[in-house]
């Protein structure tokens, strides 16, 4: 028996990290480099230097502490948690000033931090945009705030692109929850999530959020490709965001 054909696409929700935007710095751990950089200037400042190693295994044990919550989806683990956990296993003596300043380092580092965006993302938006798609973002934030994630794709000219956002920092909730799809699908007017997309570059959080929820999975490779990850694979695999118009009949 033939199967039903789909509900037209109303909306598509993309992931922000490694899908819309990704760190670009010349390194191989990138964002997490420069963190470390300044985590050291600021408590060398404060008359505590640190041997590199030290500091390096003390970040390397707080991600793991971070992805134990984001895994576990038991909510945001902040820049306040990491410096607290991070200052605490190096035993350094923190005054209210100093803790002050190394939380507002990941912001600073959030701010500045090279970016480039993904293939095609500007191209493909304004196809979408033009076919009458409303347009959305369903982000797990790291150490970098939401309000930080919106003013950069705002610098990048690509806020405007979007009429609703997800942000785990304000919704509390990590992907694959349904919970941390649904004020994104909610603002962009979509009752019934068979009639959505969701792009992005995870296995585990967003192509299992997104099937969960009926909407119809892509996964971007254009930063990376995660295939040896755990997790379904999604509808579709793209590395240009171009593809993404066509694919789903809007273009």
């Amino acid at each position: 028996m033939p199967r039903p054909p789909r509900p037209s696409v109303r909306a598509v929700t993309f992931d922000f990290w490694d899908t819309i935007v990704a760190a670009s710095v010349g390194s191989s751990d990138g964002m997490r480099r420069l963190q470390i950089d300044r985590f050291a200037h600021t408590v060398a400042d404060a008359g505590q230097p640190l041997p590199a190693a030290e500091l390096e295994d003390a970040f390397d044990a707080n991600w793991a502490r971070f992805e134990e919550r984001w895994i576990a989806n038991t909510g945001q683990y902040t820049p306040a948690d990491s410096v607290d956990f991070i200052t605490d296993r190096l035993g350094l003596a923190v005054t209210d000033d100093l803790r002050d300043r190394l939380i507002d380092g990941f912001r600073r580092v959030g701010e500045r931090v090279p970016m480039e965006t993904g293939t095609g993302i500007d191209e493909a938006l304004e196809l979408l945009r033009g076919a009458g798609v409303r347009l959305g973002i369903v982000c797990d934030v790291g150490l970098t705030s939401a309000p930080t994630l919106r003013a950069r794709l705002e610098g990048l000219g690509l806020l405007r692109r979007f009429d609703a956002w997800a942000f785990s920092d304000e919704t509390g909730w990590f992907k694959p929850a349904a919970e941390a799809f649904a004020p994104a699908l909610t603002g962009l007017g979509v009752d019934d999530p068979s009639e959505a997309v969701h792009v992005g570059d995870n296995r585990r959080t967003d192509v299992a959020g997104a099937l969960a929820l009926g909407m119809v999975a892509v996964r971007f490779t254009g930063f990376h490709d995660r295939s040896p990850e755990t997790g379904p694979e999604a509808h579709h695999v793209i590395d240009d965001h171009r593809m993404l118009p066509r694919l789903l009949g809007v273009a």
